[in-house]
């Protein structure tokens, strides 16, 4: 069976609602943040030498990184579902926000909120890198403009990595998003589906979704 090693408030959450969505059976060992530094404990830290999250068991395989997990999970127990293959209309649509997520979005977010810890002000470089999570958010919000999900009309692995840095990594990066009326209205449709609904209350059941 696969064990999701889930770190609270982390990119883990990504693992369990694809899991639920594909109705495939796990199992959720979950860990607390160290209440002093919010980091992850003992513990998590000791399960790979990188020491984050998300961190998953297939047997005698241990695979960390949500990207390649999302990736490893719909190729070898998804049958592909949510994945699109070469030569579909929206493939090259499809990759750009499945790498978006961590390779532009994750890093703009952390990037701002460590900004914003270090009293970053009126630096000409703070600003800028800040400013790379206004274009960020900007793309996202023409997108979902024009299309329900980031692939086109049906979900797919590009939302279940595009939706953590919309939603939890704004504990992190604190963003208002009432500008935003497209990111607002697919918040509401990811928080609608069942198999999210129940990802969250499995992974976070103290904390309420950041939907809105």
């Amino acid at each position: 069976m696969l064990i999701v090693h889930h770190l609270g408030n982390s990119q883990s959450e990504r693992v369990v609602w694809l899991l639920e969505e594909l109705a495939l059976p796990y199992r959720l060992v979950r860990y607390e943040r160290d209440p002093a530094t919010r980091l992850a404990p003992s513990a998590y830290k000791a399960l790979h030498a990188f020491g984050t999250a998300p961190v998953l068991d297939d047997g005698d395989l241990r695979l960390t990184e949500s990207g390649a997990i999302v990736e490893y999970v719909i190729h070898t127990h998804g049958a592909g579902r949510f994945s699109l293959r070469p030569g579909a209309p929206n493939y090259a649509d499809f990759l750009f926000w499945w790498h978006f997520a961590n390779g532009s979005m994750m890093p703009a977010a952390m990037t701002n909120g460590l900004v914003a810890r270090l009293g970053g002000g009126d630096d000409p470089l703070a600003r800028s890198l800040s400013a790379r999570l206004d274009l960020a958010y900007d793309m996202v919000e023409a997108r979902l403009k024009n299309v329900p999900y980031f692939a086109g009309e049906e979900l797919t692995g590009a939302d279940i990595l595009m939706l953590f840095p919309l939603t939890t990594m704004r504990r992190f990066s604190p963003r208002d998003i009432s500008g935003y009326p497209a990111i607002q209205a697919y918040l509401q449709r990811v928080g609608a589906r069942p198999a999210y609904q129940r990802a969250m209350a499995k992974a976070e059941p103290n904390l309420a979704p950041m939907l809105s």
